[in-house]
């Protein structure tokens, strides 16, 4: 099937009826589009009977104003275009709708606060491969199904009314707000009636993601042990097998909320609390008195409770992983990155956010205190493949669509590597890969992905 990147002229409308439009000859004969009768014009859920006329020595498509304002096209968009012989289909795409959590109209020059920059590398990707990105919140989700009132950049941010797209890119940072009544009813009715694809469609909780990989016995030697904790006899069942454990919010992130909890000797435990501005630290004389203090926390927190784990530092400060995975333009997953991040001084978690720093995996790895006798390549190649296999895992194990992972992962000092968690709403800052160009390999092959999904 041939496809094609062409450039949209719009002209005014008085000089070009609206169901009409001006194509480059070469196409018309190449594709046998029948002229003098109408055809379907698609873009995303858009559909509009035309008629084409064929323009010699011209590589273009014209378009009256008022069939643009309805595709949200200005003078100039390019975009992809092929042409379906059996249902006489002149498909135009792919359009992509990126659903982010919110919007400040008040402010049209970051109008996605501080992601605005990753929405404007989106479009400037997007423009490069003939393809078409809006955005779009919970707040802008209508009664129709058939249109969305999106954000497109053409000189400026502005809001447009746009066709369903072929492809919904769930973006959403809150649970609360993916779980709204209007956004899960969006998100079914674009599926069955116009067979949008929606991808990273949910949340991941810890519990979900170790029970499920669970089942895979190829998995299971990255899973350190892990339980729902229910109560006080599994935290003891779990403390007198691992000198340390974690108590992980079964939908934290960010490192907030973490509880490491060490058994100093026969008696007392320390339990230390990750917060903003470092590592709180509580002792108790019993396991019982320490779960105790915690067990009003329970009543609103699901806790996680994992095996503490020997895991490699720098300069006595722990280090992890994160590796972006992704969907590539033949549906496959593919690592785009991986980095290591160093805790910050008096914290346990190395996340960003709690003063952790980025470096590569290799120079992490080259300066730990890594024990084994293995290569420092090997052990960074023992993480990549590890984000792979998990990636799939995934894939395989969960009931949801998912085209891009940060998967979180640990080395111990004997080289072994652990899973930590799976992140199903990468952040666009955490993992950016440390020389990078103005775009993101990340952003590429979103769009990629996407061109994949909707057959462009």
């Amino acid at each position: 099937m041939l496809k094609s990147k062409v450039a949209v002229q719009v002209i005014s409308s008085g000089m070009l009826p609206e169901d009409t439009l001006m194509l480059g000859e070469a196409y018309v004969k190449q594709w046998k589009i029948p002229q003098g009768q109408h055809i379907l014009l698609k873009f995303g859920a858009f559909r509009r009977h035309v008629k084409v006329i064929p323009v010699a020595k011209y590589d273009g498509m014209r378009i009256s104003q008022s069939l643009a304002r309805q595709m949200g096209f200005a003078n100039g968009t390019p975009i992809r275009l092929q042409y379906k012989v059996g249902t006489s289909t002149l498909v135009l795409g792919p359009l992509i709708g990126v659903l982010v959590s919110r919007d400040y109209p008040h402010t049209p020059d970051k109008p996605f606060g501080s992601i605005t920059m990753f929405c404007k590398e989106l479009v400037e990707a997007s423009t490069a491969q003939g393809v078409f990105v809006y955005f779009f919140t919970p707040s802008q989700i209508g009664t129709s199904l058939d249109t969305v009132d999106g954000w497109v950049y053409s000189d400026g941010w502005q809001r447009v009314k746009m066709p369903i797209p072929d492809v919904v890119n769930n973006r959403l940072t809150s649970r609360k707000l993916e779980n709204r009544p209007s956004v899960q009813h969006f998100m079914k009715e674009v599926k069955l009636q116009h067979d949008t694809t929606v991808f990273n469609e949910k949340f991941l909780d810890k519990v979900e993601v170790f029970d499920a990989l669970k089942n895979d016995e190829s998995l299971a030697r990255y899973l350190p042990e892990s339980h729902l904790l229910r109560n006080y006899t599994m935290l003891k069942s779990m403390c007198s097998r691992y000198s340390n454990v974690f108590l992980k919010p079964v939908r934290g992130s960010l490192g907030k909320g973490i509880i490491r909890i060490t058994r100093l000797d026969s008696n007392n435990y320390q339990a230390m609390f990750a917060t903003a501005g470092g590592t709180r630290r509580q002792q108790h004389t019993s396991l019982v008195k320490l779960f105790s203090s915690i067990s009003a926390k329970m009543k609103t927190i699901k806790y996680q409770v994992q095996q503490g784990l020997q895991l490699i530092e720098i300069q006595k400060r722990p280090v992890d992983f994160r590796a972006l995975v992704q969907k590539n333009a033949s549906g496959k997953w593919t690592l785009t990155s991986i980095v290591a991040r160093t805790a910050g001084s008096d914290h346990f978690v190395s996340n960003l956010a709690r003063g952790g720093t980025l470096s590569t995996a290799l120079e992490a790895v080259t300066k730990s205190n890594l024990q084994s006798g293995m290569s420092r390549n090997e052990a960074v190649h023992r993480l990549q493949q590890a984000a792979l296999n998990i990636a799939r895992g995934v894939d395989a194990q969960i009931p949801a669509h998912f085209g891009e992972l940060g998967i979180d992962l640990a080395l111990d000092t004997s080289g072994r590597v652990w899973l930590l968690e799976v992140n199903s709403k990468p952040s666009k800052n955490d993992n950016t890969p440390l020389h990078e160009n103005k775009i993101r390999p990340s952003v590429r092959m979103m769009i990629q992905y996407s061109r994949f999904l909707s057959g462009f």
